[in-house]
């Protein structure tokens, strides 16, 4: 089977739908936290642990950058910095409840919001959608990713 010639665009234009979709269902929560730090409380969520160099390597930014972000998040009651118990020096970032809580509702939003567009398609097109998807992240994790163009202005985040 050949594949149509304007694939790639469609799954661009479809991602940049979800994206769109996503980012409407976040930015409608009670705290006004802004997508960069979002993510900081994402990454230290889900990599329990990650201190502020860590961080910075995540976020492709200079460290006192991530600092910044983290001072901002600490100051809002987001984040809490720990020291390892094992080496005093080491600190770690960590979410606080209401971090976690403010992930929590984001996720529950987006997940409703997805839905709804879901919900407008018949089902056998989701079903499609479904099996496209699993298809697409499987051959995904077969490959490299390809590399990301580095934008001077994003290591200043």
């Amino acid at each position: 089977m050949e594949r149509p010639p304007d694939l790639a665009a469609a799954v661009e234009a479809a991602a940049g739908a979800l994206v769109a979709v996503l980012e409407s269902a976040a930015s409608r929560h009670s705290v006004s936290v802004p997508p960069t730090q979002l993510r900081v409380l994402s990454i230290i969520t889900e990599r329990p642990g990650t201190n502020v160099n860590r961080l910075a390597e995540l976020l492709d930014v200079v460290p006192s950058s991530a600092s910044r972000l983290c001072d901002r998040l600490e100051a809002t009651g987001l984040v809490r910095r720990a020291a390892d118990p094992r080496d005093r020096r080491e600190v770690h970032l960590m979410p606080t409840p209401a971090a976690e809580d403010l992930l929590r509702e984001i996720k529950e939003r987006r997940h409703r919001a997805v839905q709804v567009v879901l919900d407008r398609m018949p089902s056998r097109s989701q079903h499609e959608l479904l099996l496209a998807l699993l298809a697409f992240g499987q051959a995904a994790a077969l490959g490299e990713p390809v590399p990301a163009q580095r934008d001077s202005a994003a290591r200043t985040a």
